[in-house]
């Protein structure tokens, strides 16, 4: 008769197990943070970057600059695809191993856009670039909550919340002055985002160390197994043995299959994927209005992009000091997470962004007699807009679906990239077509409109939890 296994499942020495990701010293997780938080920067910073090379691959390919276009959609759509893979992979294998196969394949497909003689194949590779090196954008807030615990996670998510938006627009000037350099030209938006890439693939190799729990106590029990002989040592991790078909069915579809059947996921990615469609968007329109209107030069024209940059570190800031009042709130209820608590920072910027957005749209579309610094400043409250929107609602997401947070936030990368790609690809109609000003006035009434989500979700997100199969009423 076999004895009890029990007795051979290796786990956690208690709460202050050293071992334990929450126990690391803050030094080893701010190490972590910052290799994968970098990584992350890449992935966003190659995103934009390469809007610069719309007009001139336009030019010597003689297509129109909507098929160039695409050089940045399907990138994008590659962060819709991408994570419904990487996500449960990170769940059975570890957040290490995807991490470094991603940035690998990441590292390669831009380099191979950079020496591409085609269109076609440059297009393919920037898909794959996306897709392939998406993974940072589910893993890395996925690992935050491997190391962090409720009290500390919300300000390790603004450090992934300032790289996915802040990469894209520090990227467009810098591009802008590639490109305007002839001795570069926009081979050299890839061969910059490669070195960048490759930098990330060598620095996640050598120093970065798994977070999840369940595969450190896989190696827990292989160490132990290994200096004991004794072969029935295991963690709970090793017994579960998925077919191919069980992986496909309980983990690559569960992403796609969370966001459309919990409405809490589907209304907050929802709200999530507008604002970071808007993102891409703003690398259409704010070259209408300071290189078209104010007329800028490249380079010169994105540089009022760091209105938008400070603005969102001001909405770093805001998302930081609030996390006091969810510690309290948290205190007061006895320790126990109530993920309704994340969203009074949301709702803050949900009224900033329509005002940024207006402000933006109707001065800027008045250049022959607004000063450039007017549009610009609107950026202050747009960006605080878009880190007040879109930190709190990552980090409701990760409290209302914790076991399952990489699925859950899988689901909400596939349809918020799915926005970021589609709306650069209407902006420049819409915009030109409807004029900036009314451009500017039906989104922001959008934005106005979700502002009913955070809302309701604070009225009535406990009862949707407790009717949810993935999410847990933890209150």
């Amino acid at each position: 008769m076999l004895p009890d296994s029990t007795a051979y499942t290796v786990s956690f020495n208690g709460p202050d197990d050293p071992l334990h990701p929450h126990n690391w010293p803050l030094k080893k997780k701010l190490i972590q943070c910052t290799l994968i938080g970098a990584n992350t920067f890449a992935i966003a910073f190659g995103s934009a970057i390469f809007a610069q090379a719309v007009l001139p691959l336009s030019k010597i390919y003689h297509v129109h600059t909507v098929v160039t276009t695409l050089s940045v959609t399907l990138y994008v759509l590659g962060f819709a695809t991408g994570p419904v893979i990487w996500a449960p992979l990170s769940e059975i294998y570890g957040r290490r191993p995807v991490l470094v196969m991603s940035s690998f394949a990441f590292c390669c497909f831009n380099f191979a856009v950079a020496t591409s003689d085609r269109l076609e194949s440059i297009l393919i590779c920037r898909f794959f670039a996306g897709c392939l090196g998406a993974a940072p954008l589910v893993v890395v807030p996925a690992s935050f909550a491997d190391m962090f615990g409720n009290q500390t996670r919300g300000t390790a998510i603004v450090v992934f919340s300032m790289c996915v938006f802040c990469g894209p627009l520090l990227a467009p000037f810098i591009g802008g002055f590639i490109v305007a350099n002839h001795r570069l030209g926009w081979r050299w938006t890839e061969f910059i985002t490669g070195i960048l890439a490759a930098a990330s693939f060598v620095l996640i190799i050598l120093f970065e160390v798994e977070t999840h729990h369940p595969i450190i106590l896989v190696e827990k029990a292989r160490e132990i197994k290994r200096r004991t002989g004794n072969w029935g040592i295991h963690a709970p991790h090793d017994e579960f043995e998925l077919s191919i078909k069980e992986i496909v069915e309980n983990n690559l579809t569960r992403p796609i299959r969370m966001l459309f059947t919990e409405p809490i996921l589907l209304l907050i990615t929802i709200y999530n994927a507008f604002i970071y469609g808007m993102l891409y968007l703003f690398l259409t329109a704010y070259p209408l209005v300071f290189a078209g209107g104010y007329g800028m030069a490249p380079g010169v024209a994105e540089l009022p992009y760091f209105g938008l940059v400070i603005g969102q570190f001001l909405g770093g800031l805001f998302c930081i000091y609030c996390e006091r009042d969810y510690n309290k709130k948290m205190a007061a209820a006895g320790g126990k997470i109530i993920p309704e608590n994340r969203l009074p920072p949301m709702i803050a910027g949900g009224v900033a962004f329509p005002i940024g957005l207006l402000w933006f749209c109707w001065t800027g579309n008045y250049h022959e007699h607004v000063h450039w610094i007017v549009p610009t400043i609107s950026g202050l409250f747009t960006g605080f807009g878009l880190i007040a929107i879109f930190n709190p609602s990552m980090n409701y997401i990760i409290d209302a679906y914790l076991l399952f947070a990489a699925s859950a936030m899988a689901g909400n990368s596939f349809l918020r990239s799915t926005f970021g790609g589609v709306f650069p690809l209407f902006a420049s109609f819409m915009f030109k077509n409807m004029g900036t000003n009314w451009a500017g006035l039906l989104l922001g009434l959008f934005a106005v409109v979700l502002i009913a989500c955070p809302v309701g979700f604070l009225k009535y997100g406990k009862k949707l939890r407790q009717k949810s199969k993935f999410a847990f009423d933890l209150s």
